[in-house]
């Protein structure tokens, strides 16, 4: 392979407008070909076999109402009784709208307009649109206080986007600038995350065609591209820049980077991508649409970094020779390893057993909360009072309980025994926690009965997933027992219970998987037992310590208000099964990064614990640099609105951090200098059934000779 990426390195530099037009062709046919066939996103978060798909299927063979989407609006008045019907016949006449109805509070001062839409398939976002403008103009007419909310806003809402993007990219460009000395230096890999991005995202209304991709992945795949993508650019810039400072010539410089530091990339971005698409393990499709629009992100940026970015730093010629390389300044062209970080190498290797068990203990201790763990799903609720959502959402509460803003739509097969219906309703009405139950909607012709009913508790109370688990294992058998019916519960409320339910049963398979490919692939790539195992143990603890964190800021609260969240909210369902592929991913990145290095020059003098130190003097600087950037990055989509981007923002940027931090910085020079050789053990069958990979650890291109290999 480093003979292959050498020469493509010299090819590529030396002519640079061959590789960038052809980059420039591909990007303005994907851009073409998606505008005139790409296909909508996915809205769905439906799982098949879950119990609240069952209802909406029944549902939707019934076309009953409840099956579509539906949207609130809340009057709030002295007289909202005498109120409520022109707003009522107003919205009834917007376009898709297949009914209305309306109540009114007991004390008569809230009344509620239900809006109810097809599926959210046959909708577009000028249905919200039109919704906005009635409800609008009616505020304008008649002075009323007039909120409104509901499904039709979270399917088509979109929140401000490009602040995150923006102010991650800044910092990163700061972070480059004073790493690089140069303002050329700094700009190449911006742009090349830029124009990767750009491709990736249009790609996505393509990649439909192949798998279902759901409508909040390219705001998460344009989160780990432009992370990956920077920190990719700037490990080739760095080792390109040594070469240039060594006396090589440009195209010679950049054809040994590629083959080097290019290997890297490649292992480490294809770790990425095994990572996430153990997704597919997990059998949730828009949790493995996501998971592969991600992948396809990490894969434009993966190409890009070998074949766009060699040729500009050709293009860019010797203007890429700053003032600093790697913490030293520039006198006589060699490249010299940072002594603060070969200092801070020795330091941690002759305390190693200490380091160990504190690096350890901190990491454990963030790690604990997760066993507060609770998924659910954020609602209108949780969202600033500033928005009409969440001032709908708590009008609803206060006239008519908070229940109602999350009602469990319960479907029964009825086509072999009509005669359940009554009594299914009444045994409903009796349960604790069930606080009312609309009357029966009945479709003979189809065969399905649907009820409504209204939990006491809200849709995010844990009291409500345990009525929705005792109608299902009590209320339903004792009623349906010896009958044919069937009754299953749908609605949002129990479908993203069930979504939770669901991620706690497949997450073990998902989990080993994930575990068991990145184990082979670092076994493959170090030619080692204990290596790998250890990269493993290590980012399971940066893992954990993620989910730690996100229970104490968004489940306990813990200075959530610094990050614009107002009240505690469950942990989404499907962000940890995301968060543990992307950050096993990435936080192999720099395992790969930093192991090279150490493998390398443990294979020159046999020294391991000279080899730790350095390696880590080798790429400290480097590596601390990347995940500043990838940090900045990921806390840059905390600024947003939408509390599911807020979660993986703080939860990847506090695992890059620690991963860069307390795991490649302390706990892996400890363990390795502990383990010594045995580091590097291999038993011979095992490495007799491993494939032999041609690796920037093992051997030199036969064309060049590498003075260093690896980052």
């Amino acid at each position: 392979m480093s003979n292959f990426l050498y020469r493509l390195g010299r090819s590529a530099a030396s002519r640079p407008w061959t590789a960038i037009g052809a980059w420039v062709v591909l990007a303005l046919v994907v851009i073409a070909s998606s505008a005139a066939f790409g296909r909508e996103l996915e809205e769905s978060f439906e799982a098949p076999g879950l119990d609240s798909y069952q209802a909406a299927e029944l549902l939707s063979e019934a076309q009953a109402d409840e099956g579509g989407v539906s949207a609130h609006v809340v009057l709030e008045a002295p007289d909202a009784t005498t109120q409520v019907a022109p707003i009522e016949a107003a919205l009834a006449e917007l376009p898709h709208v297949l009914g209305t109805t309306s109540s009114v509070s007991p004390d008569g001062d809230i009344a509620l307009v239900r809006v109810q839409y097809p599926a959210v398939e046959e909708l577009e976002a000028s249905d919200l649109d039109n919704l906005k403008d009635a409800v609008a103009d009616l505020r304008e007419e008649s002075s009323l206080t007039l909120e409104t909310g509901g499904d039709l806003f979270f399917a088509f809402e979109e929140a401000p986007t490009g602040l995150g993007e923006v102010a991650g990219i800044l910092v990163a460009m700061i972070v480059l600038l004073i790493a690089f000395g140069s303002f050329v230096a700094m700009g190449l890999p911006i742009g090349m995350a830029l124009f990767g991005l750009v491709i990736g995202i249009t790609s996505m209304k393509l990649v439909t065609y192949l798998i279902d991709i759901p409508a909040w992945a390219p705001e998460l795949a344009a989160m780990v591209g432009l992370g990956v993508g920077i920190d990719y650019a700037l490990f080739l810039v760095t080792r390109h820049r040594e070469n240039l400072a060594a006396g090589m010539p440009v195209p010679e410089a950049v054809g040994r980077a590629l083959a080097t530091a290019g290997q890297a990339v490649i292992f480490a971005g294809g770790t990425v991508v095994v990572a996430i698409l153990g997704l597919l393990v997990a059998g949730i499709p828009f949790v493995t649409g996501g998971g592969v629009a991600i992948s396809a992100m990490v894969l434009v940026m993966v190409l890009a970094s070998v074949t766009l970015l060699p040729a500009l730093l050709g293009l860019a010629g010797q203007r890429l020779k700053g003032q600093w390389i790697n913490g030293r300044r520039r006198r006589d062209g060699a490249h010299r390893p940072s002594t603060g970080w070969y200092r801070w190498g020795a330091h941690v290797t002759r305390n190693a057993t200490a380091y160990l068990v504190g690096g350890a203990v901190f990491m454990i201790a963030l790690a604990a909360p997760v066993l507060a763990l609770n998924l659910g799903f954020p609602d209108d609720g949780t969202k600033p009072e500033s928005r009409t959502e969440r001032r709908a959402y708590d009008l609803i509460a206060e006239g008519f309980g908070p229940g109602a803003n999350g009602p469990l739509v319960i479907a029964v097969d009825i086509s072999q025994d009509k005669s359940v219906v009554a009594p299914l309703a009444e045994a409903v009405a009796a349960d604790p926690g069930i606080t009312a139950v609309g009357e029966p909607i009945i479709d003979l012709s189809a065969g399905v009965a649907t009820l409504v009913a209204q939990p006491t508790t809200s849709p995010q109370d844990v009291a409500t997933q345990e009525t929705v688990t005792r109608l299902r294992s009590e209320v339903f058998p004792t009623v349906l027992d010896g009958s044919s019916a069937t009754a299953h519960v749908g609605g949002q409320t129990a479908t993203f219970a069930d979504l939770g339910d669901r991620v706690q049963e497949r997450m073990p398979r998902f989990v080993a998987a994930v575990l068991l490919l990145s184990f082979l692939l670092l076994a493959v790539l170090f030619r080692s037992v204990l290596v790998p195992l250890k990269a493993v143990v290590l980012n399971l603890l940066s893992v954990g310590a993620a989910y730690g964190v996100l229970v104490m800021v968004f489940q306990w609260g813990w200075a959530a208000g610094l990050i614009g969240v107002e009240s505690t909210v469950p942990i989404v369902s499907f962000i940890p099964l995301f968060m543990f592929a992307i950050l096993f991913g990435l936080s192999m990145d720099y395992e790969v990064f930093l192991l090279s290095r150490v493998r390398e020059q443990y294979r020159r003098h046999g020294d391991n614990t000279r080899a730790v130190i350095e390696g880590i003097a080798g790429t400290g600087r480097t590596i601390t640099a990347a995940a500043l950037i990838m940090v900045a990055v990921f806390s840059g989509f905390v600024l947003g609105s939408d509390p599911v981007v807020k979660m993986m923002g703080v939860g990847l940027a506090t695992a890059i951090f620690l991963d860069a931090t307390v795991v490649r910085l302390i706990l892996v020079p400890a363990t390795m200098k502990l383990l010594g050789d045995a580091n590097w053990w291999l038993p011979r069958w095992l490495d007799r059934l491993l494939p032999e990979l041609d690796s920037a650890s093992v051997e030199k291109p036969a064309e060049m000779e590498l003075p260093q290999i690896g980052v």
